[in-house]
Formats: C-alpha cells, sequence, structure tokens
C-alpha cells in the first residue's frame, strides 16, 4: 500500500514539473515569436504557422529517431484526438493572434491565460456536477487580480469596438486552450504525450497555413532571423507541448490551466531584464500574486 501511494506521489510531483516547465517555456515563445516577428518582418499569422509546423516537425524527426513511429496506431480515436488537438491549436493561435492585431500583446496575453483557469474551473464544475473547491477558487481570483495588476490599463488600443473585438478574441483563445486541457487530458491507447504533441502541432500548423501563406511566409536568410525560428519550433513549441501533455496525465485540470499563467509571468520578467520594460509597483505586486496563485494550487495539490 505505502509504494502505491509513494509511487503516485512521484508521479503527481513529476507531472506538475512538467507543467512548471512548460509554463515557463511558453513565456520565451513570446518575447522569441515577437523578435522573429520584427526581424524578419513577419505577419503574426505567419509566425503561429512557423511555430506550429517546426515544433511538430522537431518532435516527429525526435520519434524517427527514438523508434517512435513504429507501430504507430491509426485507430479513429487516435486519428480524433490528433484532429481535435490540432484543430483546437490552430483555433487558439488564430484568435490568439488577432487579439493582439486588435488590441495589444500584453492585453491579449493576459486576457486569453488569465482567462482560461476560469473556462477550466467552470467546465470542471459542470462535469462534476459539484462547486469548486475553495482552493481552486482563492487560486484563480488571486491570479485575475495579479493578471490585472499586471496588464495595467490597455493603452495604445485606438477605440472601444477595437478593444471589445479584441477581447472577444482573447476570450475565444482562452475557451480553446481550456478545452484543448480537458479534452486531451484522458489518455488514447497507443498514444503518449511525444506522440499527440508532433502529430497535434503539425495538424494545427497545416489548418492555419493557407492563412499564413496569404499573409506572406518567406524568411531573409540571416543567421538571427534562422536561429529564432528553430529556436521557437524547438524549445517553447515542441518542448513546452510535450511536457505540458505529459503533466496533464497526472494533474487536475485547473492546475495545468494555472500553470499556464507563468507564460505572461515568464515572458514580462524577461522583456524587463532583456528588453528594459518597467513594470511598476502594481505590475511586481502582479507578479508576486501570480506566483502566489500557484503557490495555493500546488499547495492544494500536494
Amino acid at each position: 500500500m505505502s509504494t502505491t501511494v509513494s509511487s503516485a506521489g512521484t508521479r503527481a510531483r513529476a507531472g506538475s514539473f512538467s507543467l512548471l516547465t512548460a509554463g515557463v517555456l511558453w513565456g520565451t515563445g513570446g518575447l522569441t515569436g515577437s523578435l522573429l516577428g520584427d526581424a524578419a518582418s513577419l505577419h503574426p499569422l505567419a509566425v503561429a504557422a512557423y511555430r506550429l509546423l517546426l515544433g511538430g516537425a522537431f518532435t516527429v524527426l525526435f520519434l524517427g529517431c527514438a523508434g517512435g513511429l513504429r507501430a504507430f496506431p491509426r485507430t479513429r480515436a487516435v486519428l480524433r484526438r490528433l484532429l481535435v488537438a490540432g484543430a483546437l491549436l490552430a483555433a487558439f493561435q488564430a484568435c490568439y493572434f488577432a487579439a493582439v492585431l486588435l488590441t495589444s500583446v500584453s492585453v491579449a496575453t493576459m486576457t486569453t491565460i488569465g482567462s482560461v483557469p476560469v473556462f477550466v474551473a467552470v467546465a470542471e464544475a459542470v462535469a462534476e456536477r459539484r462547486r469548486p473547491a475553495g482552493a481552486t477558487l482563492c487560486s484563480v481570483a488571486i491570479a485575475l487580480l495579479g493578471l490585472a495588476l499586471l496588464t495595467g490599463s490597455p493603452d495604445g488600443t485606438p477605440d472601444r469596438l477595437r478593444l471589445f473585438g479584441g477581447l472577444a478574441f482573447a476570450l475565444a483563445a482562452g475557451a480553446g486552450f481550456a478545452t484543448l486541457t480537458m479534452a486531451t487530458r484522458r489518455p488514447v491507447k497507443g498514444l503518449d504525450p511525444l506522440r499527440t504533441t508532433a502529430f497535434g502541432l503539425l495538424a494545427g500548423g497545416l489548418l492555419l497555413l493557407p492563412l499564413a501563406l496569404w499573409a506572406g511566409m518567406s524568411l531573409p536568410s540571416r543567421l538571427d532571423v534562422l536561429a529564432l525560428v528553430g529556436y521557437l519550433g524547438a524549445v517553447p513549441t515542441a518542448l513546452a507541448y510535450t511536457a505540458y501533455f505529459r503533466g496533464l496525465r497526472t494533474a487536475r485540470p485547473v492546475l495545468a490551466a494555472l500553470s499556464a499563467l507563468l507564460e505572461p509571468l515568464t515572458a514580462t520578467l524577461l522583456a524587463v531584464l532583456l528588453l528594459g520594460d518597467r513594470l511598476g509597483v502594481a505590475g511586481w505586486c502582479g507578479a508576486v500574486l501570480l506566483a502566489g496563485s500557484l503557490a495555493v494550487s500546488y499547495r492544494r495539490r500536494g
């Protein structure tokens, strides 16, 4: 009995670490995508397509080298899961970058990621027909307050119509990511996290490809641009989504969604350290509250 409990605890800790890793790596993706867009003059949809396609290609290549493509299951359940994951990843990226175009990176990111735990908590409450736990409600409330402080006012938004449109797209992106969290939590026979990541990213990239080609996907042959696009596909995409799907196996969906809050927190801290951005007192308070929400959630998980 004690061995079983110890094994379950080890798996839970490993899952939590995987989710934390995914959140931090996603945070580097925002900065990398922004730098790539500026360096190569790419439309956000093109950046998103490169991210999904290269992330999927890198993961498939790794699978091939590790022998993971042998005896690949070809069941309807596997095909359905990969199509669902790809469609949700494509929708999430498209809605998010539409929100960026209508508002700003900070407003779109904070609204999108901040809404995910709320959507997941509501979905869990409806599915299980019970109120969310007090610790869950506390974590979500603290996280939303932290995000509000970290975001600040939406300066630079031209008018209210564009702001509301951008917020609607950001909320749609948050709902898409929440649905991805809920839909991919249950394992499918023969489909591990690495396979889900590889072919889910490829499917999402292919779905975005027509829009990205319309927007323009040409890359200048410069070392800095190639390094940025390579990093974007490999680290905050292939590695991060593999860690996320792995962590989903042993963590509750709300905990997984709250872990995604590390993305805007990491991105903001990187912007402060590398780009000279200033948070101010309210921003730093928001960052502390975000970290606090994760601590409450992981304490509850333990």
